[in-house]
């Protein structure tokens, strides 16, 4: 089941995507019509489509989740999931703009990622149960601005610049996706192929970031994860390549679908 967060259909429903994700899948199949809110991609209402999890409660991402990444960043590799926070606020939609002043930052860079949204309550789980707890997937770009990431010394003010946090463009459902292990993930620039990665090359697979992450803090409904990125960044390229105004980024994850943002520069 591929399920958007979609104006027309939100009208149509009286339902947002957060309310539908806490009655969970069997609430979801129940409550919506297929002509309506859930549809194929072809089938879908030419709506607007928002990110599906507009205001997340939580968003945790993880760094330094593939091996390849940390060898083109010069790091050691993480003994446990390095867990770190993006603000609720710097989630933007699908085909929205990614936005930021040049007096802020120089180097803004593109992270494609699988994001995870939790489906239940989970609190102290297993990893063997932990994927029992995942709602669906959806693509994430986890927007970093290099500069402030190095200079500052932690990732909070890099990672969290509003816009920051594209979404979308759909949820697929954990249901259809039965090992997120075995998906590749491809982010594209102006056309040309930047990343090109598959989960299975993951440290810390799926089922052990909830397992971890859920040791810490409670995770709930609409919650979302974002698990690390390929390598393939611009600021391990040489010469480095960062974002600029006007280009076009896309990220792509296989049984997904394609989540598009242009850039922006703006003044303070």
């Amino acid at each position: 089941m591929i399920a958007y967060n979609n104006d027309g259909a939100l009208s149509v429903m009286g339902h947002d995507m957060l309310s539908l994700v806490q009655s969970g899948l069997s609430g979801v199949l129940n409550e919506l019509s297929a002509a309506t809110f859930v549809k194929s991609k072809t089938a879908l209402n030419p709506q607007r489509i928002l990110a599906p999890i507009p205001n997340p409660g939580k968003v945790i991402a993880i760094g330094l989740n593939y091996m390849d990444h940390i060898r083109e960043q010069k790091k050691t590799p993480p003994t446990s999931p390095l867990m770190f926070s993006k603000f609720s606020s710097s989630v933007i939609n699908p085909d929205d703009e990614i936005r930021w002043s040049p007096a802020m930052t120089a180097q803004v860079d593109y992270e494609g990622e699988l994001a995870v949204v939790i489906g239940k309550v989970a609190r102290r789980v297993s990893r063997a149960d932990a994927l029992d707890y995942v709602f669906g997937y959806t693509c994430a770009n986890d927007v970093t601005a290099r500069d402030l990431q190095n200079g500052d010394g932690q990732w909070t003010r890099a990672k969290g610049l509003e816009t920051f946090c594209p979404l979308g463009p759909c949820i697929v459902t954990a249901d259809e996706v039965p090992d997120p292990q075995a998906l590749w993930v491809r982010t594209t620039l102006n056309g040309q192929i930047m990343q090109n990665g598959n989960t299975r090359d993951m440290i810390f697979d799926v089922a052990t970031l909830i397992a971890h992450i859920s040791q810490a803090v409670t995770l709930y409904p609409g919650d979302v994860i974002l698990t690390g990125t390929p390598d393939g960044v611009g600021n391990a390229r040489t010469p480095q390549v960062f974002l600029k105004a006007g280009d076009e980024v896309i990220v792509e994850i296989e049984k997904i679908g394609a989540l598009r943002n242009v850039c922006v520069e703006e003044a303070l």
